[in-house]
């Protein structure tokens, strides 16, 4: 695909405002209400509006900054700032911005993502005219819900966005391991139930309604969420990694990702870059790769290192303006180590770092990686080869070796889909599997440290966290910062927003205290063993 069309464009704007959608006849409906009814309205627009929703809030990227950004980032060494409000740097709770993922009344997941695709399958339940995009609906709020379950945990589910159809407004919290049950019978269910020659999903902006590809999408998924499963459930992980070979994304091509564009201003625009460009504050500056990060790259003599990372983009403070002399040689790339501040502490203030010589020397992510109108990526091939390849070192599923080499050749190939001037020749992909062979005596070790490094320059820090947790790679090695919120650990899971406490008394309650270590940044998930 992938791109809004400029009908969709107009259209998410609409949708959003009217919290129902709209027709094709815009006009008509100002002019004359009676004609938008429950016959005409079509159910194509709400998974457009879903589909955007899925890539971060319409609301000056609120999801995004907070739990992408300010906490996912950070905690995986893929980013690094000085900025005191990043609170996921030093391991610091921040309430409000742990909870915005989850949201409110107004922006989050639930109410962004979960209430249109929820109205998605109910309204086009039953009827033959939608018999793909109610598929396409099942799969994708499965993809909605199992961000928020991995987040959070026990999370309303299987009542959540009900409240029209049943009257439900004090959803229940599901376990988290009765969705995950759930949500992989729903997309096995969905991806068979599809049908080439049924009707065209036009209001899909991953793959404009292409079948095929929605299914290997969904055996993709099916394949993640089963391997987030590789130690709460070894035998279930196994049985649908066993069912999906064959049957995933084949290159880049099946890429899932949305390409944003700037006709809707801030509602179509892509969330990352505008946290990134600085529109909300002084990240461009302040916010850097991570020494973590740009080290690994460096050791490894990785090509992307030279296609992901400049120094030298913003020369002064309040700048916005990119500097086109900005310096993209590998050598002199310097990533920020993390835990530092400004606050002229002995050891904490990044000035006295030995890695100091001036914020423009920090590495900053590309220009073309941080486009407004670049993709937001949802799965991809690459993330699939090498959960495949884990699949085959755990459970001997085809030649891991092979899977690996796929994994990593796809993961520096497709930066070209953020700008063709990022794009790494085939050939210098596989001079680097030649200079870091895969040992099976490491190879967990190896495909998940790959998987971490592309899910970061996807900037898709949301799964970044969620592998770590599962896989336990890289190693990591947690920061030390004053009066942090989790004894110097790297958080395992979101708290509960403290809105539930009131909104949802009876519900909350139960959930929180059943939390594994508490219901803090500390606690974890069912699948985080």
């Amino acid at each position: 695909m992938k791109n809004f069309p400029n009908k969709y464009t107009a259209l998410a704007v609409a949708a959003l405002l009217l919290s129902g959608g709209c027709t094709k006849d815009f006009e008509d409906i100002n002019t004359n209400p009676s004609t938008y009814n429950q016959a005409t309205f079509d159910a194509n627009y709400l998974l457009t509006t879903a589909q955007l929703g899925y890539a971060g809030s319409t609301d000056f990227a609120y999801d995004t900054w907070r739990a992408n950004l300010i906490y996912s980032s950070t905690m995986m060494q893929g980013m690094s700032t000085v900025l005191s409000y990043w609170a996921g740097d030093k391991y610091l709770l921040n309430e409000a911005y742990t909870a915005a993922y989850w949201g409110g009344t107004t922006v989050g997941a639930y109410v962004e993502q979960v209430k249109p695709i929820t109205d998605l399958v109910e309204s086009t339940r039953g009827k033959d005219k939608y018999k793909n995009l109610h598929q396409i609906g099942r799969i994708m709020r499965a993809l909605i819900m199992e961000r928020i379950t991995d987040l959070y945990g026990d999370v309303p589910y299987t009542e959540a966005g009900q409240g029209y159809y049943k009257g439900i407004i004090t959803p229940k919290y599901d376990k988290q391991q009765d969705i995950y049950a759930d949500l992989l019978k729903e997309v096995d269910e969905a991806t068979a139930a599809l049908d080439p020659a049924a009707d065209l999903a036009t209001g899909d902006v991953f793959y404009k309604g292409n079948v095929a590809q929605w299914q290997r999408l969904g055996n993709t998924l099916l394949l993640r969420m089963a391997m987030r499963l590789t130690k709460a459930d070894p035998d279930k992980a196994k049985l649908y990694a066993t069912q999906v070979q064959g049957k995933t994304m084949r290159d880049n091509g099946d890429n899932a990702y949305v390409l944003h564009d700037v006709a809707g201003s801030r509602v179509t625009q892509n969330r990352n870059s505008q946290i990134l460009l600085g529109d909300g504050g002084l990240e461009n500056y302040y916010v850097k790769w991570s020494k973590t990060f740009i080290d690994y790259l460096k050791n490894t003599n990785d090509p992307r290192l030279a296609k992901v990372a400049v120094t030298k983009l913003y020369l002064t403070e309040g700048g916005k303006t990119q500097n086109p002399a900005a310096v993209s040689t590998p050598a002199v790339q310097k990533g920020l180590p993390n835990g530092k501040d400004l606050s002229g502490r002995a050891g904490f203030d990044v000035s006295g770092d030995p890695s100091f010589t001036g914020f423009p020397d920090y590495s900053s992510p590309s220009p073309g990686m941080i486009k407004r109108t670049g993709p937001t990526f949802v799965l991809t091939y690459g993330e699939s080869e090498l959960l495949l390849a884990e699949a085959a070192q755990r459970w001997g599923l085809g030649n891991a070796a092979q899977r690996y080499a796929s994994g990593v050749t796809a993961a520096i190939t497709c930066l070209s889909q953020y700008d063709p001037a990022l794009a790494v020749p085939d050939a210098d992909a596989s001079a680097y599997l030649v200079a870091n062979p895969y040992d099976a005596a490491k190879g967990l070790e190896q495909i998940n440290t790959q998987y971490w490094v592309l899910t970061n320059t996807l900037l898709n820090f949301y799964e970044s966290w969620a592998n770590w947790r599962r896989s336990g790679f890289p190693a990591l090695t947690p920061v030390v910062f004053p009066n942090n919120a989790t004894n110097g650990q790297i958080p395992r899971r979101f708290p509960y927003p403290t809105s539930e406490i009131t909104s949802n008394p009876v519900n909350y309650q139960a959930a929180s205290g059943a939390v594994a270590g508490g219901d803090n940044l500390s606690g974890r998930v069912y699948w985080d063993k």
